[in-house]
């Protein structure tokens, strides 16, 4: 008596390699797209609030369901708020990711004089820091603790005057489907006081948490973090 082994034709191992292959890869461009996506921080314009070299999380379902490509939403469910700190497609150059605070919505009036900010008639006071604000201090900088609505947020302004970057009082009415956006560094960012305002359908998510942090990256490998640069406190912190 023989046995005789059961053939297994080439389709079905043609079939299950090719599912182990690019089933993980969906799953992650699903991931990404839908849930969350990663960006890391490249320049200074969001300090103290983030830093170069943040690795952050953005949450892609915080305002709806974007096209998997290119601009626009799928399903919109909400906007971005005043106060929310958002990535975007920069306006002038829509390959490229930036990130900002949101400063005023569809309707809002705004002036800026240097980097204090009125929206529709109230000023957003704002404070000196303590030293329990900030993570780190430079003495460079001045840290300020901003109110808008009852909720407090940090900027800094760079050197000794508050109206570094133009002293004159601009004013901003903010167009329908659209945003001003500024950065917390407000003297070392280009935002909607240069370029206008950010429309809704270039908005990418909102930033939740900083989950990798280093004070540098690795030279072969610029971005991946340094591991013996980590800065430990920053690691899993939200992003407010």
């Amino acid at each position: 008596m023989s046995l005789i082994r059961k053939k297994i034709g080439k389709q079905g191992t043609w079939a299950s390699a090719l599912s182990l292959l690019f089933v993980p890869i969906l799953v992650l461009f699903a991931f990404r797209w839908l849930i969350y996506e990663p960006f890391v921080i490249p320049s200074g314009s969001m300090e103290p609030t983030l830093k170069i070299h943040d690795h952050i999380l953005v949450k892609k379902y915080s305002y709806g369901v974007r096209l998997p490509f290119g601009e626009g939403w799928l399903l919109n469910f909400s906007q971005p708020q005043r106060g929310d700190i958002i990535v975007f497609r920069y306006p002038e150059n829509k390959k490229v990711f930036f990130i900002k605070r949101v400063i005023g919505i569809p309707g809002d009036k705004i002036e800026v004089h240097g980097g204090s900010i009125t929206v529709n008639g109230e000023f957003w006071p704002y404070r000196a820091a303590s030293a329990d604000d900030v993570d780190e201090n430079d003495p460079q900088f001045r840290y300020f603790v901003e109110t808008s609505g009852g909720t407090e947020f940090h900027f800094i302004k760079f050197g000794a005057g508050p109206d570094r970057v133009k002293p004159e009082v601009e004013k901003f009415e903010v167009p329908k489907n659209s945003y001003f956006v500024m950065g917390d560094n407000r003297d070392q960012s280009r935002d909607s006081r240069f370029w206008g305002f950010v429309d809704h359908s270039l908005v990418v998510g909102k930033a939740t948490v900083v989950w990798l942090s280093c004070e540098r990256t690795l030279e072969t490998a610029p971005m991946i973090c340094d591991p013996s640069k980590i800065r430990p406190l920053r690691v899993f912190k939200g992003v407010h």
